[in-house]
């Protein structure tokens, strides 16, 4: 048999345009005489749409759509992903009942499970993810749900769980074949008390999943060990197909690298398609004399290219969502805004960027011309818009306006060197790059990164601001290597300034961040990254009790991946280190979270991105018990 994998782009919220081009696809698959086109889970609606699932009208024209797409189904096997209802049952939040279900239809017909208990003409997904960016079961009642309420309702002692999950019989070519049809999460289920793979493996001859899974870095080879164990272990051929395009959670932007592939009854991989890349992927197969194409070799990529490739197709999506086509950076001469830069031009393209450099007295003349130099090497329109008298004036009229108080006395407020610092910042954001995106017809970008993101080491309406976050899942070191990687394998030459990656990272606001005396950040990036890492992205939650303890026992510097030796390096005693940790943990846990709140939409490159990908709450910064009696230990 000849079967289709459909990776598309689905666009959320845009059912009409979705299943259009699912029309069009299944035509081009039945010229090309495939027996079967499989699309992506929820490919109608889309995965991250909000709470556009709570709109009856919305859930209407996506059952409508999935009608047409039954009746597209002439001569071939369709299966595709949709929202299901039940009118007569509730979810539990009140609203009508809602399944991710998966639809399987030809010559016009939904193909209805006769083996199965399922009362319904589709599958239902059986596990429902809730955890970082995921929260369906919010919207949608799983199978779980449904048997157990069947067997509180219909009060069996022998219920069999069993019963529910059966493969679906079809007949291709006069041969009759068994198709384990899941979806998504019911191959992720290590974590969960059943897998519904154990249970449908049982009579089945080929294994279908259909994804909607955003991508996260090195999820590739999680993706394929995963998906080669399952078919290895079954013996059965296994098809995974998973879509392209971009969607969001509001605070969050997730790309979906599409990654559909096909292993053979031994796991290994017969078939793998290009990331990114919208396109029909075809496989022909004879199950009964277990033939399959021969199996092929997974190159292991570059770390930096897999970045590289994400930012682009993230900053290219996400600017054709919202409607912009030109970007104004903030380019200061250092490493986040070079990097920045060369992103943009990449992805858009060189006239439809604005770099400007905003100098005060405190931009040392090194900066401002890697700036420039900058500006010169991508070919970019360029600006140099000084800030020094807006600011002064600035200051000038905080100082010398009367602050009318108790009895009709006046007071007046004197501006420090620290809010001074952040005077200087918004007036660049805030003035200059919003005045200058307006007239430049587009939008200015927030260049942040993780490790600033994380503690909050930014200005509040300042260098915090912008329409888009594309580098703030990266850390510094990453930062670092990703322009490294841009000026050798794509450009092939300098163009970010080595300057600007060997300088000394620092905010010139004041004199106390001089880099040409070699002043910078308070951040230690070579120990920091890897400590906030640790305590952002690790998968069991680490809190400072844990870095206590590894401290403790000699462990820290290899267990966090930092370079041996770096602790001893900058801090002097046992107290600095604790005062250190405690002073980033406060503002990671404090002021910080504020900034994060309103800050702009990250795009995720880790598997624990800022936004929805990591809950967090405002309160008090907590130690623990523990902690408290380490850190006494320590330091006594």
């Amino acid at each position: 048999m000849k079967i289709a994998l459909s990776q598309f782009e689905i666009i959320p919220s845009m059912p009409a345009d979705n299943a259009a081009r699912m029309i069009k696809f299944i035509e081009e698959a039945r010229e090309s005489k495939a027996d079967m086109i499989i699309f992506p889970e929820l490919s109608i609606s889309g995965y991250l749409i909000g709470d556009m699932w709570e709109s009856e009208s919305f859930i209407r024209e996506c059952e409508e759509l999935g009608e047409e797409i039954i009746k597209a189904s002439k001569d071939i096997f369709v299966i595709f992903g949709n929202v299901a209802i039940d009118k007569n049952k509730k979810n539990f939040d009140g609203r009508v009942r809602k399944y991710n279900a998966l639809f399987l239809a030809k010559d016009g017909k939904l193909i209805k499970n006769s083996q199965s208990k399922i009362p319904y003409p589709f599958i239902i997904k059986t596990l429902l993810p809730n955890y970082k960016e995921f929260e369906d079961p919010r919207h949608f009642f799983s199978l779980k749900d449904l048997i157990f309420e069947n067997a509180i309702k219909y009060n069996k002692d022998n219920f069999d769980i069993k019963e529910y999950f059966k493969p679906v019989e079809i007949e291709i070519n006069g041969e009759k074949i068994n198709l384990g049809l899941t979806i998504c999460e019911d191959a992720w289920s290590s974590n969960y008390n059943l897998s519904p793979m154990d249970i449908l493996n049982e009579n089945t001859d080929l294994f279908v999943n259909i994804s909607s899974s955003p991508y996260t870095l090195i999820k590739d080879n999680k993706r394929h060990k995963m998906y080669s164990e399952i078919a290895k272990k079954y013996n059965k051929p296994l098809i995974y197909v998973n879509n392209v395009g971009i969607q969001n959670n509001g605070k969050t932007v997730y790309t979906f690298d599409g990654g559909s592939s096909v292993y053979d009854n031994n796991g290994n991989i017969i078939l793998n398609s290009n990331r990114y890349e919208e396109n029909l992927y075809y496989i022909e197969m004879d199950l009964t004399k277990k033939e399959y194409p021969k199996a092929i070799i997974i190159k292991e990529e570059n770390e930096y290219k897999l970045i590289y490739d994400t930012i682009i197709y993230g900053i290219r999506k996400f600017m054709k969502s919202i409607g912009i086509n030109k970007v104004v950076i903030g380019v200061s001469g250092g490493i986040d805004s070079a990097l920045s830069s060369a992103m943009y031009v990449n992805a858009i393209g060189k006239d439809n960027v604005l770099l400007v450099n905003m100098p005060s007295k405190f931009n040392s003349n090194t900066t401002k011309n890697l700036a420039k130099t900058l500006a010169e090497n991508l070919g970019c329109a360029y600006m140099v818009v000084p800030i020094q008298e807006s600011v002064d004036f600035t200051i000038k009229q905080i100082e010398n306006c009367p602050m009318i108080i108790k009895d009709g006395k006046e007071s007046f407020l004197k501006v420090s060197s620290f809010a001074s610092e952040n005077i200087q910042a918004r007036d660049r954001s805030s003035r200059i790059l919003s005045g200058l995106a307006a007239s430049f017809s587009g939008a200015f970008t927030c260049n942040a990164n993780k490790t600033e993101t994380m503690v909050g080491y930014s200005t509040l309406y300042g260098d915090g601001a912008g329409f888009f976050a594309a580098l703030a899942d990266l850390w510094k070191y990453q930062i670092y290597g990703l322009a490294k990687y841009i000026n050798q394998n794509i450009f092939k030459k300098e163009i970010i300034p080595e300057g600007s990656i060997n300088i000394v990272p620092s905010a010139e606001l004041s004199n106390a961040q001089a880099v040409d005396e070699g002043k910078g950040d308070p951040i230690k990036y070579d120990y920091h990254d890897y400590l906030f890492k640790a305590l952002m992205e690790s998968w069991n939650r680490i809190i400072p009790e844990d870095i206590l303890q590894m401290y403790i026992d000699g462990v820290l510097e290899e267990k966090i991946g930092c370079e041996k030796g770096i602790i001893k390096k900058y801090f002097k005693s046992d107290l600095e280190f604790v005062e250190d940790l405690e002073k980033w943990w406060r503002q990671y846990m404090g002021m910080a979270i504020s900034k994060r709140i309103q800050a702009p939409p990250i795009l995720a490159i880790s598997r624990r991105a800022f936004g929805f990908g990591n809950r967090e709450s405002q309160n008090r910064v907590y130690y623990t018990s523990k902690y408290l009696r380490l850190k006494n230990k320590i330091i006594s």
